[in-house]
């Protein structure tokens, strides 16, 4: 499996990472999916203090302990589960992420974090406290980079101008290619993108009219979508929906890793094939600009 390398870190990343928030509660399952993405040779795993109340960090901890220093641990921090568990708020103070910080450590089974994540975020938050508390954790060797999960133009602005962040994971795919309007911005200052959503729900894959629903997606409505998604995998034959979609957001320098989830072994083979496959060429990348929107955040904009 080809690597990128992760912003200006030393850290490299393979081109698919997993996903791990689909991976349920069920061990067994969950660490026969992370051996195959080991086999597969993905070194990238995604996890969050939010999923399953933190058993998710839990599971991919002690699944990947025999093979800690070959792997790129990255979770996030930010919401905060309540007392009953059964909904949670938004904390990013520097006492809250500290202490997660160390929870998550505990959780993960491991001394180190390489990626630690801010878990969304708003211009209300206290910005700066958040880039001095990611920056002493990192001088103390509990996380190695960190980066922002968020879709929020002025919130993605704020961070590439006053931090030193790795990466911006937000959601790209063919259907989603409200990203590229920040490209530029984010190769100037070298930062990342982790690219979640990829295959868009299943859109774009090749069960994609049984993941039609009347709501559409995004600013496609239903009518458009059962039109465009046979249309795509006509122009594109003989490749497959997912890797259309996969070597779109891969045909990007600036995505560092794509991670599709997977809730099982022969979606994470299929996803891992597809990345190995043929890059797009210029003409087959011209035509999906052509066939798909360029959208545009509409919100969260200065």
């Amino acid at each position: 499996m080809k690597t990128r390398k992760l912003g200006s870190s030393i850290i490299k990343v393979s081109e698919i990472g997993l996903g791990c928030m689909s991976l349920g509660t069920d061990e067994k399952k969950a660490a026969d999916i992370i051996h195959a993405a080991l086999d597969e040779g993905i070194t990238y795993f995604d996890t969050a203090d939010l999923y399953d109340y933190g058993m998710n960090e839990a599971i991919v901890g002690q699944t990947l302990k025999s093979c800690r220093d070959q792997v790129i641990l990255a979770t996030k921090v930010g919401n905060r589960w309540n007392e009953a568990r059964d909904s949670w708020s938004w904390d990013a103070s520097s006492a809250y992420i500290k202490t997660a910080v160390k929870d998550s450590l505990t959780r993960l089974g491991t001394d180190y974090i390489d990626l630690y994540q801010l878990h969304g975020g708003t211009l209300e938050d206290n910005i700066d406290e958040i880039i001095n508390t990611f920056e002493e954790l990192k001088k103390a060797g509990y996380i190695r980079a960190y980066g922002i999960s968020s879709i929020r133009p002025n919130v993605i602005k704020q961070y590439a101008a006053k931090s030193h962040i790795d990466s911006v994971m937000m959601q790209y795919s063919l259907l989603d290619r409200r990203p590229e309007e920040w490209l530029p911005l984010l190769k100037e200052q070298n930062i990342s993108i982790i690219a979640r959503g990829p295959v868009a729900k299943g859109l774009l894959s090749e069960r994609m009219l049984s993941k039609l629903n009347a709501d559409g997606y995004l600013d496609y409505s239903y009518n458009e979508l059962k039109e465009l998604l046979p249309l795509l995998k006509d122009k594109l034959s003989p490749r497959k929906m997912n890797e259309t979609a996969l070597q779109y957001v891969l045909a990007e320098p600036t995505v560092a890793a794509v991670i599709p989830g997977a809730s099982s072994v022969a979606q994470l083979r299929e996803n891992c094939q597809a990345v190995r496959s043929k890059a797009l060429s210029s003409e087959e990348l011209q035509l999906l600009r052509q066939l798909t929107k360029a959208n545009v955040y509409h919100i969260h904009r200065d």
